[in-house]
Order: C-alpha cells, then sequence, then structure tokens
C-alpha cells in the first residue's frame, strides 16, 4: 500500500468562522484528512507545520515548509507528499518547493476556496483528490504539481486568477500535456531564503522612482517589477532601475497583466527594451509573485544574473 505524507500549513482549508463571521485558522491536519475521508489503497499519515492564513507566512515559514517537504521524502518507503495551503500565496510557495525538487516522487499542493465550515466546502474532496495523485506512480516525475477541482497542473507559472471561482488557479501547464518532458531544475542546493530581500514595485501612470530607491536603501538585493503590457514602464522609473542596477541590485522586469508573454517590444525610453539594454533580466512567463520568489531562491543560493535570467527566460 503507497504511504503519502500530508504535511498541514493552514489556509481557508483548514479555516472556520468565528463569532464575528471572519473566517479564521481552526482545524489541525488530522481534521483535514479525516473530513477527507479514507483514499482506498493509501496509507496517510499527517504531519502539521503550521496554521497559518497563507496571506500571512513570513520567508521563515516558507523555508520551514520547503524543509518538511525535503524531510518527509527522506523516507523512501513515502510514495509522495501533500501540502494543505492556503491559495493566497500558493503559487509562491509551491514554485519555491519546486525550484530544487529533483525527486521523481510528486509533491501535491491543494487548499479549498470555501472554509471547513462551508455549506459549500470544497477542501474534503480537493485533499482526496491530491493524495490519490500523490499515491500514484503515473503523476512521478513531472516536477511540484497543483490538484484543485479535479484538475492537476504544474506550479510553474501558476497564478491566482479568481477569487471566488471552484477552480481558482491557471498559468499551469496541465499534466495531459507534459508527456516527453522533463521539468528544468536549476538548484542543487537548498539556501535559506528568509536572509534575501526582493521587492516588488509596480509600474502605473506618473510612477516616479522613489519607490525602487527606498527598495536600494532598504538594502534590497533584488527587484522585480511588475510593469504595464509587456513589461514597459515610465521613464522616471526606468531611470530608477539604471540607478538600481548600477548599485548592483539584480531587477527583474514582469507584468500586471494575467497573460501572454514579456518581450522586449517597445522602447520610447520606458519600454523593457530600455531596461533590457540597461541590465534588466525580462521574467518571460512568470507573474511579479513568482518571478520573485525565483529572485530570493536564486540570489540564496549564489546563482549568478546570467543563470537567473536564463531561467525566467524560459
Amino acid at each position: 500500500m503507497p504511504a503519502v505524507i500530508v504535511l498541514a500549513t493552514g489556509g481557508t482549508i483548514a479555516s472556520r468562522h468565528d463569532d464575528s463571521g471572519a473566517a479564521v485558522p481552526a482545524d489541525a491536519g488530522a481534521a483535514l484528512v479525516a473530513t477527507a475521508g479514507a483514499v482506498p489503497g493509501v496509507d496517510v499519515t499527517v504531519r502539521d507545520v503550521t496554521a497559518t492564513d497563507s496571506s500571512a507566512l513570513t520567508l521563515d515559514q516558507l523555508d520551514e515548509i520547503r524543509a518538511a517537504v525535503t524531510d518527509a521524502l527522506g523516507d523512501p518507503d513515502v510514495a509522495g507528499v501533500v501540502v494543505t495551503h492556503g491559495t493566497d500565496t500558493m503559487e509562491e510557495t509551491s514554485l519555491l518547493v519546486d525550484l530544487a525538487h529533483a525527486d521523481p516522487r510528486p509533491v501535491v499542493f491543494t487548499g479549498a476556496q470555501h472554509p471547513a465550515d462551508s455549506p459549500a466546502a470544497d477542501g474534503p474532496a480537493n485533499l482526496a483528490e491530491a493524495i490519490a495523485v500523490a499515491a500514484d506512480p503515473a503523476y512521478r516525475g513531472l516536477g511540484v504539481l497543483l490538484s484543485f477541482a479535479g484538475n492537476v497542473q504544474t506550479v510553474r507559472g501558476l497564478a491566482k486568477v479568481s477569487t471566488v471561482a471552484p477552480q481558482p488557479f491557471a498559468g499551469g501547464l496541465p499534466v495531459a500535456e507534459l508527456e516527453g518532458t522533463a521539468p528544468h531544475r536549476l538548484l542543487t542546493k537548498q539556501a535559506p531564503i528568509a536572509d534575501v530581500r526582493v521587492d516588488v514595485v509596480a509600474s502605473y501612470p506618473g510612477a516616479d522612482g522613489a519607490l525602487v530607491d527606498a527598495s536600494v536603501a532598504a538594502g534590497a538585493r533584488g527587484i522585480v517589477l511588475a510593469g504595464t503590457g509587456s513589461g514597459n514602464t515610465t521613464v522616471a522609473l526606468a531611470d530608477a532601475v539604471r540607478r538600481a542596477l548600477d548599485a548592483g541590485v539584480v531587477v527583474v522586469v514582469s507584468t500586471r497583466i494575467a497573460s501572454g508573454p514579456v518581450d522586449a517590444a517597445y522602447g520610447g525610453g520606458g519600454g523593457a527594451a530600455d531596461l533590457v539594454a540597461a541590465g534588466a533580466l525580462l521574467s518571460r512567463r512568470l507573474r511579479p509573485g513568482q518571478a520573485r520568489i525565483v529572485l530570493l531562491a536564486l540570489l540564496a543560493a549564489g546563482v549568478g544574473p546570467r543563470w537567473i535570467g536564463a531561467y525566467l527566460g524560459r
């Protein structure tokens, strides 16, 4: 019988309404597994890592979750791992785990859109499906996966695109499209990310360089620019990016747009072509949240701009 370890970290799937009507962390991992019911032919054990809404997670806690996954896979009898997690920042934590996940055994993230005491609670079904995926050898060698609302996809490129839809995520590759491909692993070691500062700065009409300058002054080693369109910004913000680059800060250009590639198609002083000419790197597919996680993890591991750019340019 395949063994699966469930790592509980909190989130909506583990929340219940308090007296004020707000959803707050409530259920430990054992309660989640109990409500999901037995998955036929799978031996499930539970470990509680944290009980935190994912919007409130710290970088230290992300390190703890990643370490818990590594520890769970240290048991050769384990067929796979499931991580229950809040949907708000699941795209970040799952990608952090994926960056160095060379083990062929599945690591599957899941969560819920409705609290555990909601009449429409979706957590039990999502968890049961994720456990079945983690135990299934057909999902070996595909990297870290998301199982949610009957859909399984990769986590690279993942973004939460709805606050209410039963399936709130898009951007990952459906597993059905992965045949004949292999996940790309850039990291051969895991280094703590908690001591690395990487900020996200948004572009908008009239944006100046004050936030970029403040980020540099605060000691940021990296900045992710949430650009407009295909990665563009204002002339003033582009000037601040040049100052940051001159100070040795790695600047990555992403976009606030939900889909489509980032591309150095525009100039004019603030276009992505100008930013690339100054030395910024393009995050071709990853949106700001995941681009920041990549930059955090790679800077922490001592990876240089050349390889950071190569990964983000895929």
